[in-house]
C-alpha cells in the first residue's frame, strides 16, 4: 500500500475541492438575562452572566 498519489492532481481539481471548504458566521443566541446577541455556552460580555448567573462582576 502506497501514501503516494498515483497521479498528480491538476490546480483545477485540487481547487474545487477546497472551494467548500469555507468559514461559516458564527451562531448568535440572546442572553437571557440581558438579551443581548452572544455566542452560546459563554460568558456574556455585556452582563457577565452565564445561565442567569452572575460569573463576572460588572461595576
Amino acid at each position: 500500500m502506497s501514501i503516494c498519489p498515483k497521479n498528480k492532481s491538476s490546480k483545477a481539481r485540487r481547487d474545487k475541492r477546497r472551494a467548500n471548504w469555507k468559514m461559516s458566521a458564527p451562531n448568535l443566541v440572546r442572553c437571557s438575562k440581558c438579551g443581548e446577541l452572544m455566542m452560546p455556552h459563554r460568558v456574556c460580555k455585556a452582563c457577565g452572566s452565564y445561565n442567569k448567573k452572575e460569573i463576572i462582576p460588572q461595576d
